[in-house]
């Protein structure tokens, strides 16, 4: 039996087809699109030291501030939030009440106190710098900070007379222990016979220990220093003393030839494309953000005079291998106990790098 369509109504049914699957749909994608604009108009900022002392404080907050400057939104900061006293939540819960939509947490254990906050605020995105705490709507970011940490070793190496670098550092965690075995490697790159002497100070700024520190591993014959602290007092340290120094997250006001170079970041760059995602509503979508070199991320500074020509050649060319992709941590890799930590021909994951670095590379040594 032939079917006979009546094209006046089958134009209708089409029309209110049509309406029904992309004209409603744009509709709420507009209306959505619009809420969500008016939910980003403010981003918090969680940080552990003063905004004004140069070092970790200082650049992360004029990172930040440029990126939302940049962007046209508020930037509510609440800084020198100690760690693990309950003073991150009490921050978060008034960043809140204060209408951020968006909350950056700066410090490394933030995560682990807000954990379990941060889902009584599921209309509220986190990012947050440590990897190893995670939530749906909080999310790791970081840098490859690794990597300026190899170039670093790489220059360390080819300086060192003695063939002892000292390693000031703040704790044993994921991203410290990373950071002390990139560049140990670096150093083991231009000179396979020099160690890396580490001590730890048990927290991100204490200059006091810090200058104690520094102060006996010059002592013990290292004449390079380098460090993971927030602020600069093993570089003041080394100056003193007249010892050569890398420092780290901040550039140092010196022309001193001792000051070789710096470990630094571009947090404008990085705090623009995690906004960017934010806005995007991306933020939360992965469960890791992580930039690098060759999206000029993390960099060494200008080196000093004391840097020769054919070690920046040296640098230069070990640079370009990491823009082109070379892995730091592959091959074989051995930790300081002896154990195998990466085989030939195989590389150790980005997760495993965020996540769980509880080992030191062989060629480090760790003074109690």
């Amino acid at each position: 039996m032939k079917r006979i369509i009546n094209t006046k109504i089958f134009n209708m049914l089409v029309a209110g087809a049509v309406f029904l699957v992309i004209v409603l749909p744009s509709m709420f994608v507009l209306s959505f699109t619009r809420e969500f604009a008016e939910q980003k108009e403010k981003i918090g900022f969680i940080i552990l030291g003063d905004i004004k002392v140069a070092g970790w404080n200082e650049s992360q907050y004029k990172g930040i501030k440029a990126a939302c400057e940049n962007f046209g939104i508020e930037l509510l900061v609440r800084d020198k939030v100690k760690e693990n006293s309950g003073e991150c939540p009490a921050a978060i819960k008034n960043l809140a009440e204060n209408g951020a939509s968006m909350i950056f947490l700066a410090s490394y254990s933030y995560s682990r106190e807000a954990q379990n906050l941060v889902k009584e605020y599921p209309k509220i995105a986190f990012a947050t710098n440590s990897a190893e705490v995670h939530a749906k709507n909080m999310t790791a970011y970081f840098v490859r900070m690794f990597q300026a940490r190899y170039l670093s070793g790489a220059l360390a190496g080819m300086k060192t007379k003695s063939n002892v670098i000292g390693y000031v550092a703040a704790m044993s965690n994921t991203e410290v222990n990373r950071g002390i075995n990139a560049f140990t490697l670096g150093v083991q790159r231009t000179n396979p016979n020099a160690k890396v002497l580490v001590m730890w100070t048990g927290a991100w700024q204490d200059e006091v220990t810090e200058a104690q520190h520094a102060e006996r591993l010059i002592k013990s014959g290292a004449d390079i220093l380098t460090y993971h602290q927030d602020e600069e007092a093993t570089a003041l340290v080394a100056e003193k003393f007249g010892v050569d120094y890398i420092a780290y997250n901040a550039i140092l006001n010196t022309d001193s030839e001792h000051y070789l170079t710096s470990v630094v970041c571009s947090w404008n760059l990085y705090y623009t494309d995690m906004i960017q995602r934010y806005l995007k509503g991306e933020l939360n979508s992965v469960k890791n953000h992580w930039l690098g070199i060759d999206r000029g991320a993390v960099m060494l500074s200008e080196y000093s005079s004391a840097v020769s020509p054919q070690m920046i050649s040296k640098l230069d060319s070990i640079k370009q291998e990491l823009m082109n992709g070379k892995l730091i941590f592959s091959g074989k890799i051995y930790d300081n106990a002896g154990n195998i930590r990466c085989e030939e021909g195989e590389a150790i994951s980005d997760d495993t790098l965020l996540e769980d670095i509880n080992w030191l590379v062989k060629g480090v040594e760790v003074i109690e």
